[in-house]
C-alpha cells in the first residue's frame, strides 16, 4: 500500500510537529483559571482541542448527535493506535477507523468510527447550505437550517409524519408509513427519554440533529430502529459525536474473498439468510437494497455476518402500506440536496420486486465470494444458479427459487469447528446450526 501523502499526512506525521503541538496546547490550557484537578487538564484539554473539529462537533446541531462525545473527551474512545499516545488524530479523510473502546479505561473491546459523508462531500454540502441563504463566508450553518421552511414545520410538530420527510433522498423516506416514522421517534438514541412516539420531550437542537441525520444519511437510524439485539442483522449502535458515528467493529466481507471453500460457503450461506430476513420477517416490513457491493457487509470476529453499511436500505410497510411521494415537485428544499443531486429520483415504491436484493447480490457480491471454491460438479451447479439468482428480467419466483436452492447446497458445504464461534458447539448437537 502506497504511503499517503500531501498536506493532511504531514500535519498528522509524529515528530517535532506533535511536540510543538502538545506545547501549543499546553501553554493554551495553563492560561484557564485553575480547576479542581489541574493535573488532568492537559490530558483532556489537549485531545478536545485536537478532537472537536475532527469529530464535527463544532458543526452541531448539523450533526448527528453527542450522545458519544464525553467518551471521546475522556479518551474511552481512542483510536487503533492511540492506546500509547493521545496527542496525534489519524488523518481526516478516511470513511471509517479502527478503534477501541472503553467503560473503565482498562479493559477495551473494538469498535468502528464511521463518517456518514466523504469529508470532501460534508464540506460541498456545508457550502450547498451557505449558499441556499446566500449567505457569506462566515454562515452559521445551523442558523441557515433553522430558517428553513421544513424546520419550522418541525418545530411545531408534535409527531413526526410523512409529510414531515417528503423529499428527503433517503431510500429509508421513500414510502414512510405512520407506524415506521413512529418507530424512528421512539427509538431514537440522540435524546435522553426515548419511547414515546410523540416529540414532546424532543428539544429543537434534537429536532433539528434527527432532521439532518434523515436528510445526510439513514445508516444510524437503521441501527437504532432495527437493533441486533432483536435479532435484526446490523451492528450494535453505541452513539454519535458530531458527525461521527460509532459502532461495533466488524471486518469488511471483501477480505474474505480468498478464504477457503467451507469458510466461504458459510459466508454466502449467512448472507442469503440475511436476505430472507429482511424480506420477510415478523414485524412485516420489507427491507430492500438500492445497490449493493461487498464493503457493505461485515463480519464479527466469531464469524457472523451482519450489514456493515444500511445506508442503502430501504423499508416498505406491508401492514400499514406506504405513502407514496409524488413524483414531481415532492418538498424539494436544502435537506434534498445535501448529500445527493435535488434532481435525483427513486422508483416508486409499488415497483419494487421481492426478488431486487437478492438480484443484486447475486451478481455483484456472490461471484467473487464463490469463484473457483469447489469441485468441478458442484462449482457448475453454483455458478449456474448463481447466473439465475441474477437474471432481473426473470419473475420473482424463479430467482426465488434459484436462491434456495443455492442455499441448500451451500449449506451442506459449511463445516462445524471453532472457527465459526457465531454456532460453534450448537453445529455439533443440532443440524439447524
Amino acid at each position: 500500500m502506497e504511503p499517503l501523502m500531501g498536506p493532511e499526512a504531514a500535519a498528522f506525521r509524529p515528530g517535532w510537529q506533535a511536540l510543538l503541538l502538545w506545547v501549543s496546547a499546553l501553554s493554551c490550557s495553563v492560561s484557564f483559571p485553575a480547576p479542581p484537578s489541574p493535573s488532568l487538564v492537559p490530558r483532556v484539554r489537549t485531545s478536545y482541542n485536537f478532537g472537536r473539529t475532527f469529530l464535527g462537533f463544532d458543526k452541531c446541531n448539523a450533526c448527528i448527535g453527542t450522545s458519544i462525545c464525553k467518551k471521546f473527551f475522556k479518551e474511552e474512545i481512542r483510536f487503533h493506535n492511540w492506546l500509547v499516545s493521545h496527542l496525534e488524530l489519524p488523518l481526516d479523510y478516511l470513511p471509517s477507523y479502527p478503534a477501541n473502546y472503553s467503560d473503565d479505561s482498562k479493559t477495551w473491546r473494538p469498535v468502528e468510527i464511521l463518517r456518514l459523508v466523504s469529508k470532501h462531500q460534508t464540506e460541498i454540502s456545508d457550502r450547498r447550505i451557505c449558499a441556499s441563504a446566500a449567505a457569506s463566508r462566515t454562515c452559521s450553518i445551523e442558523r441557515v437550517l433553522r430558517k428553513t421552511g421544513r424546520f419550522q414545520k418541525w418545530l411545531q410538530a408534535k409527531r413526526l409524519t410523512p409529510d414531515l420527510v417528503q423529499g428527503l433522498p433517503s431510500p429509508l423516506l421513500r414510502c414512510p408509513s405512520q407506524r415506521l416514522l413512529d418507530r424512528v421517534v421512539r427509538r431514537y438514541a440522540e435524546v435522553a427519554d426515548a419511547g414515546s412516539i410523540f416529540m414532546d420531550h424532543f428539544t429543537d437542537r434534537d429536532k433539528l440533529r434527527l432532521l439532518y441525520t434523515l436528510a445526510v444519511n439513514t445508516h444510524p437510524i437503521l441501527l437504532q430502529i432495527f437493533p441486533g439485539a432483536e435479532g435484526w442483522p446490523l451492528p450494535k449502535y453505541l452513539g454519535s459525536c458530531g458527525r461521527l458515528l460509532v459502532s461495533t467493529s466488524t471486518s469488511p466481507l471483501q477480505e474474505s474473498y480468498g478464504a477457503p471453500p467451507d469458510q466461504a460457503a458459510d459466508l454466502a450461506y449467512q448472507l442469503l439468510g440475511v436476505l430472507e430476513s429482511l424480506r420477510s420477517n415478523d414485524l412485516n416490513y420489507f427491507l430492500y437494497f438500492t445497490h449493493v457491493d461487498a464493503a457493505m457487509f461485515g463480519i464479527f470476529n466469531n464469524g457472523h455476518l451482519f450489514i456493515r453499511d444500511a445506508s442503502a436500505l430501504g423499508v416498505i410497510d406491508k401492514q400499514e402500506g406506504t405513502q407514496t411521494a409524488t413524483m414531481a415537485g415532492e418538498n424539494k428544499d436544502i435537506f434534498s440536496c445535501l448529500v445527493a443531486g435535488c434532481q435525483t429520483e427513486l422508483p416508486a415504491c409499488d415497483t419494487i420486486p421481492e426478488k431486487q436484493s437478492l438480484v443484486l447480490v447475486c451478481r455483484q457480491v456472490l461471484p467473487q465470494l464463490l469463484q473457483g471454491k469447489f469441485p468441478s460438479p458442484v462449482q457448475e451447479q453454483i455458478d449456474a444458479l448463481l447466473v439465475q439468482c441474477g437474471e432481473g428480467a426473470h419473475p420473482d419466483p424463479e430467482v426465488l427459487g434459484a436462491a434456495s436452492q443455492l442455499k441448500d447446497i451451500l449449506r451442506l458445504l459449511r463445516t462445524c469447528d471453532p472457527r465459526f464461534a457465531y454456532r460453534y458447539p450448537d453445529c455439533k448437537y443440532n443440524d439447524k446450526f
